[in-house]
């Protein structure tokens, strides 16, 4: 079971009480009004999808109800940091992908 750190609560809990909320760090249009459609559709509805390392907002919905970031490896799911929102990310170079394991080796 993955346990996740919520910066908030200050403690380790298990993932079962957090929710993904997509990418975090996306600027608000400044006037939305002025916005076209497509530019209203690409804040909306268009994120990055990486492989690799990406910063996320998260939920903590089964315990302080707050939000806040996380950094994540998309390939081996670890989660390098957890922050809170308005703070900055202190990882923000991609670590190297974790390897297979060689065929008939064990973990």
């Amino acid at each position: 079971m993955l346990h996740i750190f919520c910066p908030h609560c200050g403690e380790h809990r298990a993932e079962e009480e957090f929710s993904p909320a997509g990418q975090a760090h996306i600027p608000r249009p400044l006037d939305p009004a002025a916005c076209s459609d497509a530019e209203w559709g690409e804040y909306m509805w268009f994120r990055d999808n990486p492989r690799g390392l990406r910063h996320e907002l998260w939920l903590h919905a089964a315990g302080c109800r707050k939000y806040f970031n996380a950094t994540r490896h998309t390939v081996s799911y670890a989660i390098l940091e957890t922050y809170k929102i308005g703070e900055k990310p202190s990882v923000t170079e991609a670590i190297s992908e974790p390897q297979p394991l060689a065929q008939g080796a064990t973990a």
